[in-house]
């Protein structure tokens, strides 16, 4: 009885071991060394197996390896290798025993692929390690699914101590009967989420120099504009992977072409495609001008690692919101330096070509620009690539640039070379400049005084400049028009969006244009513009008048005649607004009385009060009825020093006036009042 007992329960211990066997798997070590011998015999690969290894036959039979390791022997830095945290088959018992085993499924569970990034075609990224020979038809093993959880992909260079990943990839590949394969899943790369889904159909073995079908769908939001689909025949050829009769869609553009890589070492990539239409990278958010550049950094040090020749041509081209058709480039790319080159390029109803260089071979990427622009239309360009819609009309340019930097803001610090632009037949939309210069006799303006009614009409705006270290000079500003006419010399810092002109209007109170008999009467007294860019300070240039009061009476006597009119009828409402006499709009009487006009008598006492009330009000005093009360012949004791001589070229852009002061202005005399009546009593 007792050994019944005894034997019952040993019974009992075997049926509870064989359960958790079959639940847990048999330890089988005894495997290892003869699966690492047969890997290594067959593909010239190590295999490493740092981990256990387990049969299970339940719920089906599998075998299960952990810790895997595949690499190269002869790479001794260990850069190209593939780790797997755990590889597990399932295998059909029957397919067991007819010596062709069936794999339902292979689970590759956390795998890690790592890769060099080679600065030169030299070394080998693809092993030479011989290729596994074919299979018998009795001895191969058939695999039905293969699912890959959580796999990484990393692409580094120790020297350059570069890494790039591609994380998170969940994939599953289908293999049916027929040859044709599955594969679709998902991933990211540089935090970028992407889909993908790729068909093909397998030759028999070997696949060398066989033509293969393949489809792929590519869906990834926020690096492609639209969803990517193509097919293609891919032929191996060695190390080279050739892609022939390469056609498909990029939204709903359709593109042509073929493509080749070669992955003996360092890639090399050849394309040559064809678009209808290609629309890449986003249009960037407006911003106003006074916000400052980015200080967000940008990496282009991945062009140190792939060489490529590629050309691609496309009936409609848009890059970041701008627009081209037709459109050509070719590019090239090796030791780390891209080229771009396009020529006849259409552009906005004119033609454009030239040349971008970027050079990721040094510590800091450096970037060159050379472009010529003939007949293109400025308005929809300007306002498509920068976001600016104030100036129309055809445009010619010439710009020659270079920087280094990787930031927007180090770029534009650091802008060195030249520029010239010409608009011709178009307009300044928004601003009245005839209309914001002639308001200078009643104060400093703030900003450009922007109406989305108003327009100032040119018949050309030119200027050349010299840019040094961010700072771009120009010496011969001239803007043309019908109502203007205006030159000046200034800096634009293009860093900082800081500017400093000083500029000379000449202004028509008549529309006869440029073309009549007399000249454009000028102003007498030349005009700042500092400050930023998007809201400057426009004010006049006092020291201009102070230096030479004989001459800028006899600028006034000359506006008299052309800029406020004939015999000053212009001025009537202004002057008359002033001296509270006289019916706006009214013209200059001879005796105070005709259409409630300024009499001659008053008009010299009146230009006296108005330039002195100008000095007053031009430096930053506020206009009448909106300050201290003064008498109509007296000048503050103080006033802020408005003369400002513009800066040499490389210098910083001088700050905005500060309230500096000068000698008290003497008090009004008759004999100001005088020589202002001879001059306008004719």
């Amino acid at each position: 009885m007792r050994a019944l007992k005894i034997a019952g329960a040993a019974i009992a211990a075997m049926i509870v071991v064989a359960a958790l066997l079959l639940i847990v798997g048999v330890p089988s070590g005894f495997l290892t060394s003869e699966i690492q011998t047969r890997v290594e015999r067959e593909t010239g690969y190590k295999l490493t197996i740092a981990g256990a290894t387990r049969i299970g036959i339940w719920p089906s039979l599998n075998v299960k390896l952990n810790d895997v390791t595949l690499q190269d022997p002869k790479d001794r830095n260990g850069t190209s290798r593939l780790t797997v945290g755990s590889l597990q088959a399932d295998v059909t018992l029957s397919s067991l025993w007819s010596g062709r085993p069936q794999v339902t499924e292979l689970v590759i569970n956390k795998p890690l692929l790592q890769l060099p990034l080679l600065r030169e075609r030299s070394g080998q990224l693809i092993s030479s390690a011989r290729p596994a020979a074919a299979p018998s038809e009795a001895g191969k093993a058939a695999i039905n699914r293969v699912t890959v959880t959580d796999g990484v992909v990393v692409f580094s260079n120790l020297r350059d101590r570069v890494e790039n990943r591609i994380d998170g990839i969940d994939a599953e590949m289908r293999l049916g009967a027929d040859r044709k394969i599955k594969i679709t899943g998902a991933a990211k790369t540089g935090g970028h989420p992407l889909k993908f889904d790729i068909r093909a159909t397998a030759p028999q073995p070997p696949l060398e120099r066989q033509n293969i079908p393949v489809e792929i769908g590519l869906d990834a939001p926020s690096l492609l504009q639209a969803s990517l689909a193509a097919k293609a025949e891919v032929r191996l050829n060695g190390s080279t992977v050739m892609i022939n009769g390469l056609s498909g869609t990029l939204g709903d553009g359709a593109f042509n072409g073929w493509a080749s890589v070669d992955l003996a070492s360092k890639p090399l990539v050849k394309l040559d495609l064809d678009f209808q239409r290609l629309d890449t990278g986003a249009k960037a958010a407006p911003s106003s001008g006074a916000q400052a550049w980015s200080n967000a950094t940008f990496d282009i040090s991945g062009l140190n690692y792939v060489d490529a020749q590629v050309r691609a041509s496309a009936a409609e081209f848009s890059i970041a919101g701008a627009h081209f058709a037709p459109a050509a480039i070719d590019a090239t790319l090796g030791s780390g330096v891209l080229k771009v080159r396009f020529s006849n390029l259409g552009a906005y109803g004119g033609q454009a070509s030239g040349e971008v260089t970027a050079d990721a071979a040094a510590a800091e990427p450096s970037f060159t620009l050379r472009s010529d622009l003939a007949g293109v239309r400025a308005l929809p360009l300007l306002t498509s690539t920068a976001d600016f819609d104030k100036l129309d009309g055809k445009m010619q340019a010439k710009i020659s640039v270079r920087a280094t930097g990787s930031s927007q803001r180090a770029i534009m610090a650091n802008l060195n070379g030249t520029a010239f632009v010409v608009f011709q037949d178009g307009a300044i939309i928004g601003l009245n400049v005839a209309k914001m210069i002639r308001s200078l006799t009643s104060g400093t303006l703030s900003g450009w005084q922007e109406k989305q009614d108003q327009v100032t009409d040119l018949s050309q705006l030119s200027a050349s400049f010299r840019i040094d270290k961010g700072q771009a000079v120009t010496t011969d500003l001239n803007l043309v028009g019908p109502l203007v006419k205006m030159t000046g010399v200034g800096t634009i810092d293009l860093g900082t969006r800081q500017i400093a002109f000083r500029v000379d209007p000449k202004l028509v109170m008549t529309t006869e244009g440029q073309g009549r008999a007399s000249d454009p009467v000028g102003l007498g007294i030349p005009v700042m513009i500092d400050g930023p860019w998007a809201q400057p300070r426009i004010y006049p240039d006092m020291a201009g008048i102070l230096d030479n009061p004989d001459a800028a009476y006899a600028k006034l006597k000359e506006m008299g005649k052309g800029l406020f009119g004939k015999d000053g009828g212009g001025l009537g409402g202004l002057l008359g607004g002033l001296t509270g006499g006289g019916t706006a709009g009214g013209g200059l009487g001879t005796d105070g009385a005709a259409g409630g006009g300024l009499s001659a008598d008053k008009l010299g006492e009146t230009l006296g009060n108005l330039i002195q009330q100008g000095l007053g009000l031009g430096l930053g005093q506020a206009p009448p009825g909106q300050g201290p009360s003064q008498g109509p012949n007296q000048v503050p004791s103080q006033v802020p020093s408005q003369g400002r001589s513009i800066p040499a070229p490389g210098s910083p852009v001088p700050a905005a006036p500060q309230n500096e002061t000068i000698p008290q202005a003497p008090q009004d005399s008759p004999a100001m009042n005088d020589v202002l009546r001879q001059l306008f009593n004719r």
